[in-house]
């Protein structure tokens, strides 16, 4: 069962929410799966509600699900692709459902909130795939080098910090907008040292402040 993205925080959420509503958003919850097994997520520490809603899923929901759960995204600034699981590893659907919204709403924008660690997953550059359907992207740095993204983020995947880099230089040429984000307070993190880096690739930066979703 999912609920409509207009339900508010706090009220009693039902067992599974696909759409949630934060920020003036929409958000989707379309996977719990990850490519990171980030020490600071919540569901690593057994806590899936996030803003006041349930985000455990016993399932990952179709494309006609998600789209029923959007209701209409009129309302809402954006449409966002961000549970607690890295929604790129459900990249057909979640493309599917882009290309749905913009067939009838074409001024929809849609966000995705991702670790940038897609390619690396497909083995091949998935980036051109997101021309025309997901007008932004938000991609997880977390840290301004390896050692301490593997500190923070512990990925299953080796490269996997340089992967995201990558990614996030190659997408700038596919989405009007990148950007790069990391958390402010995180141990070992140098906020200053990560613009740096995204500067000396022509990306944005973005400061986040740690448990806060958007």
């Amino acid at each position: 069962m999912s609920i409509p993205c207009t339900a508010k925080a706090g009220k009693q959420p039902p067992r599974e929410i696909i759409a949630y509503e934060l920020h003036g958003n929409c958000y989707l919850n379309i996977t719990w799966h990850c490519t990171l097994r980030c020490a600071f997520c919540p569901k690593y520490h057994g806590e899936w509600v996030v803003q006041g809603y349930d985000l455990r899923l016993l399932r990952e929901p179709e494309v006609d699900e998600v789209i029923r759960a959007i209701g209409n995204p009129a309302p809402y600034k954006q449409i966002v692709f961000c549970g607690l699981g890295e929604p790129t590893l459900r990249l057909d659907t979640l493309l599917d459902v882009a290309r749905q919204l913009k067939a009838k709403h074409p001024t929809t924008s849609i966000r995705v909130n991702t670790d940038g660690l897609a390619n690396l997953v497909y083995k091949e550059d998935v980036t051109p795939r997101l021309a025309g359907l997901i007008d932004e992207l938000s991609i997880s740095m977390n840290a301004q080098n390896e050692a301490v993204y593997k500190q923070h983020c512990r990925p299953k995947q080796e490269g996997a910090f340089e992967a995201m880099l990558d990614f996030s230089v190659l997408a700038n040429a596919h989405v009007a907008h990148v950007s790069l984000t990391a958390i402010d307070g995180l141990e070992g993190v140098d906020i200053v040292a990560c613009k740096n880096l995204c500067t000396q690739r022509g990306l944005n930066f973005r400061r986040r402040a740690l448990d806060i979703v958007g």
